[in-house]
């Protein structure tokens, strides 16, 4: 049973951060790990140990391009899903990842989990063009893909397993060469409470919230980023009585726009939806157990959760590339709709909160798709 374990994610974009996190909770609960075991568990963010120009570039550059040039994103997804073009290792080596490989035989680890693509690209470049420079007993790396679709920069020649969300995904690994008992179909590791039952009536009144209007949960995601202020004003044109809690994240700027929204929503008594802005926070399972309905971009974090709390999706604005693909999945398993159009967003609700038997078939959906415990599977898995 291994003793030391690493964990490496990184900090582009908030999922892989927090999928590496809930496995960082789930070892933790483990005998071997909490348990007296002697075990211990780090959780690395591998942009830490890189170039610092590269670090700032890699996290910056991907926000930036959400929010300003999002089709070029998606190019640059669609262009790099080319199945064993290794480009990534040469990168690192332009780079230097001399901090990282030092760290890495330093800690010695038994075992290696991955949520991010980046720390297996390395290791495998290291066992392969580096061999001098790679402690031989550096184990190869377990695999956790954070999003539903498997894009090429996943595949390394050096892996201990895989762990997917679909069945597809699975299959798509199995044609690319990765033998079928080395993948397992596992769900996105999410914290450990999203698995802990709670009760809408519950949620909403731990979180001061009306117990009953209908209630829309709009999250820009962990960085704030998103269009969420025109979505509210869309919001507004309700004609049924709902409350609106927006997750800002954790813009300070985006926050301040939402409380002034409240404040002229209050004013003007003009709407039958009312808005309660909230700024970052570690209590979204509350949130989204409270919820009827989740508006959000569909990154793969943010899916996982929310099916674990058996929410269905209104997706918008998708980032072209994983997020596009994660909405294919999404609609065709009958979890979500998709609006197009921000015009149409009210009316789009409108007919949900007028149909509850269609609402319900969407949570029916859930519960057949959802993967709560895809953490306690991953580490029961590594840990046997």
């Amino acid at each position: 049973m291994p003793k030391r374990i690493l964990l490496l994610s990184a900090s582009a974009g908030a999922g892989h951060i927090r999928a590496a996190d809930a496995l960082l909770k789930q070892f933790q609960l483990h005998p071997a790990i909490g348990g007296g075991g002697g075990g211990q568990v780090e959780h690395w963010d591998i942009l830490k140990y890189t170039n610092a120009v590269f670090r700032t570039i890699y996290s910056n550059l991907y926000l930036d391009l959400i929010n300003r040039a999002p089709t070029l994103l998606g190019m640059v997804y669609n262009s790099t899903d080319k199945p064993w073009k290794e480009t990534m290792a040469q990168a690192f080596e332009k780079l230097n990842a001399a901090p990282f490989i030092k760290a890495l035989r330093d800690y010695n680890p038994d075992l290696i989990v991955a949520t991010h693509f980046t720390g297996p690209n390395i290791i495998s470049w290291l066992k392969s063009k580096r061999p001098s420079l790679s402690n031989p007993h550096i184990p190869s790396p377990a695999i956790v893909v954070t999003d539903l679709d498997v894009h090429a920069m996943w595949l390394t020649r050096s892996y201990a397993r895989y762990f997917v969300s679909l069945e597809e995904s699975k299959i798509y690994l199995q044609k690319m060469g990765i033998p079928s008992e080395k993948i397992i179909v596992s769900g996105i590791p999410t914290d450990p409470v999203f698995s802990i039952p709670k009760d809408k009536a519950t949620a909403r009144r731990e979180l001061q919230l009306d117990p009953t209007r209908f209630t829309i949960l709009v999250s820009a995601g962990g960085f704030g980023v998103g269009p969420i202020e025109s979505l509210i004003e869309q919001l507004q044109q309700l004609r049924s009585p709902v409350q609106i809690v927006a997750i800002a994240g954790k813009s300070k700027e985006l926050l301040a726009k939402l409380e002034r929204l409240q404040k002229k929503i209050n004013v003007q008594h003009s709407t039958l939806a009312t808005l309660v802005p909230v700024g970052f926070t570690t209590r979204m399972d509350a949130y989204m157990a409270a919820a009827d309905i989740l508006i959000s971009k569909p990154g793969g974090l943010t899916t996982a959760e929310a099916m674990n709390r058996t929410l269905p999706m209104c997706i918008v604005n998708p980032i072209p590339g994983q997020e596009e693909r994660n909405s294919d999945h999404l609609l065709e398993a009958g979890v979500a709709i998709k609006c197009n159009n921000p015009p149409t967003l009210a009316w789009k609700l409108e007919q949900l909160i007028n149909n509850p038997h269609r609402m319900e078939v969407m949570r029916h959906n859930i519960r057949t798709f959802a993967k709560p415990h895809a953490a306690q599977i991953i580490v029961q898995t590594l840990m046997s």
